[in-house]
């Protein structure tokens, strides 16, 4: 919440409403499925100076779950000095528990083991406190645990709270609660028995998110017990990603068919990558495709750094002035084939698209 959603371009706003709207479908959710607990795992918030209203929009939401909502500081929202944590919608709700200590809280469905983070970066293993603690669990009650870090063995270019990928089964949990990546991810002990996994954001943050949107239902019968584990969507914006290698001239009907094809195009944000050759009896298909992006969707963006006009055909090359314009044409188009230095190749590119696009539009 309080992400700035920059890439989404003058739909940001939206991208930011859509994330409240989100939010109330997970609870929702919660209610349809006669959830007893709500299970935060950090980063509700971008980061611990977006506005108080938002706060307090968020807070109200999460109030309205008719069971507890048990929330974890990440390390977008740590558990510092003026932090969003001290804003007294917390306090004004009495089902939400803000987890301040790493000390087990004890329900009467289960034994919770919390670990809020206070830091944005750390080499720690937030989990660690736990291992003696649960020596001493000896209810029937489920152990579940709320952790936010990165699971060893996922890319990260920061120490980022490392946690074990059999961290559960290690720690004698039944479940480990995951908070940190965006996408949806299971890790089994065995094949076939899960007791750890991420439920990523309930609303889309960007493209190349391979599995979000979702909130997890979590049902376990007892201490030891094999979770059931059930994604739901949640999210109400789709972001596509499409990328296609034109070859020949039949493969950008094939692309503008699959544009076609998307479903809720009011609610969905393309990017489309097209690298290759663009035919020269492709401009008007190439010319309707910009134009369904640019009106029938929420959000486009069309990279054409990697799309050149066929070398094969110089006749509009050809049918310029002769002269200064068609040699600089010419020699786009060479740059633009041959040259190994990506950028100048990408300049080259843009360039002789943008020649090409004024030389058809002067004939017209």
């Amino acid at each position: 919440m309080g992400m700035k959603a920059e890439s989404a371009g003058i739909q940001a706003s939206r991208v930011r409403e859509e994330r409240l709207h989100a939010a109330r479908r997970v609870i929702q959710a919660g209610k349809d499925h006669h959830a007893e607990l709500l299970l935060v795992t950090g980063d509700i918030f971008e980061d611990n100076a977006v506005d108080r209203l938002l706060v307090r929009q968020v807070g109200e939401i999460l109030r309205a779950f008719p069971g507890q909502v048990v929330i974890i500081p990440g390390n977008h929202d740590p558990l510092v000095p003026g932090s969003v944590w001290e804003h007294a919608v917390w306090q004004e709700s009495a089902n939400i528990v803000i987890c301040r200590e790493e000390a087990p809280i004890p329900l009467d469905s289960c034994i919770l083991y919390p670990c809020p983070l206070r830091q944005k970066y750390s080499t720690r293993n937030p989990t660690a406190w736990i291992a003696p603690q649960i020596a001493s669990h000896t209810s029937s009650l489920p152990a579940i645990g709320l952790a936010h870090g990165n699971v060893e063995g996922l890319p990260s270019l920061e120490p980022d709270y490392p946690i074990p990928r059999s961290a559960a089964a290690q720690l004698g949990l039944d479940y480990l609660a995951l908070g940190h990546w965006h996408s949806f991810a299971r890790y089994e002990d065995i094949p076939g028995t899960c007791r750890m996994a991420y439920a990523g954001t309930h609303e889309t943050t960007k493209f190349g998110e391979r599995d979000s949107g979702n909130v997890l239902l979590i049902e376990i019968a007892g201490r030891g017990s094999v979770p059931l584990i059930t994604p739901i969507k949640t999210g109400g914006l789709s972001w596509v990603s499409l990328e296609a290698h034109l070859q020949s001239p039949a493969d950008l009907a094939h692309t503008l068919a699959s544009l076609n094809a998307l479903p809720n195009p009011a609610s969905t944000l393309v990017r489309l990558q097209l690298g290759g050759i663009l035919f020269l009896e492709n401009q008007p298909t190439f010319d309707t495709l910009k134009q369904i992006l640019q009106t029938r969707f929420l959000h486009e963006r069309l990279d054409t750094a990697a799309l050149a006009p066929a070398p094969t055909d110089s006749s509009w090359i050809d049918a310029l002035p002769a002269g200064p314009l068609r040699e600089t044409a010419s020699r786009l188009q060479n740059l633009s084939l041959s040259t190994a230095e990506e950028n100048q190749r990408n300049v080259a590119t843009h360039a002789l698209l943008q020649l090409f696009d004024l030389q058809r539009k002067a004939v017209e």
